[in-house]
């Protein structure tokens, strides 16, 4: 099999006044801040769509400009400036807050200093459980609740006043106005404290408002931590670009930065080393590790004429490259614009999300009011009223849900890239565990894809040597399988090669043109037979090959009587290795395999049957023009049983395509054409039919944990919201479950980075 990876397609460039932005935003908490970033965006003129991600901290605009392209960098500025002015700082996209080699440890200052100061305001509490009165004086717990709540918690005020100015809500306006209630009730009580007893200390909340504000900054500070190894997929794939890489000038090897490379330059590779860029082995041999790249464990050979990858590691040997692709270009490259733009994107399920967290803050603070109002209704003092109220708006976090969705998204489409699945958008990686029904492609994707030319027969009267080597120079400008073994037959028997004039390539049936003065068509049986050519002595000969399972075409030539046979050819294909075991690992799944195939019936149904399926179940669609492919995946989705089924397509031809498209899920194999892979959802970094089920049990696995994730952001805030309106929780405990909930959310989105493949 060839394991060399050609370069991945790039995304079809946009009309000229049509743009896309990417961009980095920070200060942005939960899902309600996510939907304001999102309106202050679309409000932008010209802004087309927008859309904002809380794990990542991006957002991706699309966006028009005037005739002839605009300025996009003065629209840049616009969004920029729409950004700030929603209470958020933009930044450039991919810039981290934090450096990729910061500490576990970094950022977390501010919450040190928040729980020493806050430990000695909670003593108290554990001395009343065992019976002792260990009370602050009110003086020293002011002091120590103070700083916590206007110097550690201003991030909560800055960011909830510029919600409110929006006349909108977000987590941190929820913390604000819920530690200041507690922080102001403490203040109140203490001033208006009798003072006919020195000694005595009245029952404060200082306390309360110092550890939610501590607890909910340990929270962010944990889920900022889980954020860094939800990316750590994509960092490892930029770390794997050299800085510095050895240029071969006149006057011998220079060092130069990577930056500075250009397409035809020469490099050395030293073993060990890792390849720069994109190129082609001109001198040296060695051993290529790409298991980053393909997820291929074992090293390929690569010698003198072969392609190599950038990001790949060598083996052993020296080896002299020349570059063929640098920068955006490069396979690399368009493998992590690929992650990225799958982690950017929203799934379908995230609306429900978008939809719910634009109303969910405002109706929290109508909930908190409604407490207040009933425990004062019921005779409860304002004391026990405010916290219950100040309970509800600090249990209230939308975090949860804004991290449930993006959060598994970036943990699933990471550790399938480690495995070599790159998944394009969100829609694919959600769509793909619905599928019930997988149809492949023959020729390349279920087999070698390299067939041999097993028999070669000219009617009586033909020279077999001058017909071979006219079909070779006919086929020898097409990348088709059998033209290139026709080639390759004449160059094992040293046949010159004449060079072909007017060669036209017939889509499904074959190729024609001029050798020597005269004309050959070459192609399908069914072409000929469109044709009217007569098989005479060579039809009985041509059924039996196909009988044995071969692909046979034939060779006619023009004459003045018309078109003449002149021979037909026998081509032989093996099975990939681990094909027929994929197949039936998907079959175990309760999937349903079916092969396509442009082969006459007999040759597909032969192959078929050495991949474990059966043509007699409806396993096999023969005789297929590249045409009706899609109409072929459109009939699978209807189904004879009359229902909607959900099919996925596997090819990895430019005519498997329109099928790629037209399939629920289009899954390319990273071996074939960039327009395949550029058609499909799914790219396969390798040629192995195995990946299949991967791919659709990594969907399986990030979905589940979508739902999980959902399920329990939405539990908690429907069990907890009216455990605290009804005095259930106190305001301590509500920060902390609030904190946990976030936490758990991408604790539980982390657990896909242990998957792997069965």
């Amino acid at each position: 099999m060839n394991t060399t990876t050609p370069p991945l397609a790039a995304s079809a460039a946009p009309p000229e006044s049509l743009h896309s932005l990417d961009l980095g935003i920070s200060g942005m908490t939960c899902a309600s801040c996510v939907g304001r970033v999102e309106r202050a965006l679309r409000k932008v003129p010209g802004v087309q769509d927008a859309s904002v991600n809380l794990a990542t901290e991006s957002a991706r605009v699309a966006f028009a400009t005037g005739p002839g392209g605009g300025d996009a960098a003065a629209m840049e500025a616009q969004l920029r400036r729409a950004v700030r002015n929603a209470g958020y700082e933009p930044r450039a996209a991919g810039q981290d807050e934090a450096p990729e080699d910061a500490s576990p440890w970094a950022g977390f200052l501010p919450v040190g200093v928040g729980l020493a100061l806050s430990a000695p305001l909670v003593l108290p509490m554990l001395g009343d459980l065992f019976g002792q009165h260990w009370m602050l004086p009110a003086w020293v717990q002011f002091l120590l609740a103070t700083p916590v709540q206007f110097i550690l918690g201003a991030r909560f005020y800055k960011a909830g006043w510029h919600a409110a100015r929006a006349l909108s809500g977000n987590m941190d306006l929820l913390v604000a106005l819920g530690t200041s209630a507690g922080w102001g009730l403490s203040m109140w009580l203490w001033l208006t404290a009798p003072t006919d007893h020195p000694g005595h200390v009245p029952h404060l909340y200082f306390e309360a408002s110092a550890v939610v504000v501590t607890l909910v900054l340990l929270g962010k500070w944990l889920e900022a931590r889980a954020k860094r190894q939800t990316t750590a997929a994509i960092r490892a794939l930029h770390a794997l670009r050299p800085d510095v890489v050895h240029l071969l000038g006149k006057g011998g090897e220079v060092d130069v930065p990577v930056a500075e490379v250009l397409v035809g330059d020469r490099l050395v590779v030293r073993p060990g080393e890792r390849i720069p860029v994109d190129g082609t082995v001109v001198e040296g041999h060695t051993q290529v590790d790409e298991s980053m790249l393909t997820g291929e464990p074992l090293p390929v050979a690569r010698d003198a004429g072969a392609g190599v990858t950038g990001g790949s590691i060598n083996g052993d040997g020296r080896i002299v490259m020349e570059v063929t692709a640098v920068g955006a270009e490069t396979v690399l490259a368009q493998i992590i614009r690929l992650v990225e733009d799958a982690q950017a994107a929203k799934a379908p399920i995230q609306r429900l999300v978008d939809q719910v967290s634009a109303v969910f803050v405002p109706v929290v603070l109508v909930v908190a009011v409604v407490t207040l109002l009933g425990w004062l209704a019921m005779g409860a003092g304002l004391e026990a009223a405010l916290i219950h109220a100040v309970a509800v708006m600090v249990i209230a976090c939308p975090c949860a849900l804004g991290l449930a969705t993006p959060a598994a998204i970036m943990a699933g489409t990471g550790v399938a890239a480690k495995h070599g699945i790159l998944i394009k958008d969100a829609q694919a990686l959600e769509l793909a565990h619905k599928v019930d029904t997988v149809a492949f492609d023959k020729t390349g994707t279920l087999t070698v894809g390299r067939p041999r030319l097993t028999a070669f027969e000219v009617v009586p009267g033909a020279d077999e040597a001058v017909v071979l080597a006219a079909v070779a120079a006919v086929q020898s400008g097409s990348e088709h399988p059998l033209a290139r073994a026709v080639v390759a037959a004449a160059a094992e028997r040293q046949l010159p090669l004449a060079g072909p004039d007017g060669v036209r390539a017939v889509p499904g049936r074959g190729t024609e043109g001029e050798v020597a003065g005269q004309s050959y068509l070459v192609g399908s049986l069914r072409w000929m037979q469109e044709l009217g050519v007569d098989l005479g002595p060579l039809a009985g000969r041509a059924q039996v090959l196909q009988q044995e399972g071969a692909t046979v075409s034939a060779v006619a030539q023009r004459v003045t009587q018309g078109l003449q046979l002149r021979a037909v050819l026998a081509f032989g294909d093996e099975p990939k290795p681990g094909a027929r075991e994929a197949l039936a690992a998907l079959k175990a799944r309760g999937i349903r395999t079916v092969m396509v195939s442009g082969d006459n019936r007999g040759a597909a149904e032969a192959m078929a049957r050495r991949l474990g399926l059966d043509p007699e179940a409806g396993e096999v669609m023969a005789e297929v023009l590249p045409g009706d492919k899609a109409a072929k995946v459109a009939a699978l989705q209807q189904g004879a049983d009359g229902k909607r089924h959900q099919v996925a397509m596997v090819g990895d031809g430019v005519n498997d395509a329109p099928a790629l498209a037209a399939a629920d899920v289009g899954l390319a194999m990273g071996n074939g054409t960039d327009v395949a892979m550029h058609a499909a959802g799914i790219t396969l970094m390798r040629g192995d039919p195995m990946l299949v089920a991967a791919a659709l049990d990594i969907s399986h696995r990030t979905v589940l944990k979508i739902r999980q994730n959902l399920f329990w952001a939405f539990a908690y805030n429907v069990a907890g919201i009216p455990l605290a309106a009804l005095g259930y929780l106190n305001p301590v405990v509500a920060g902390a479950a609030m904190a946990l909930s976030s936490v758990s959310v991408m604790a539980n989105a982390l657990l896909l980075k242990r998957w792997r493949m069965g």
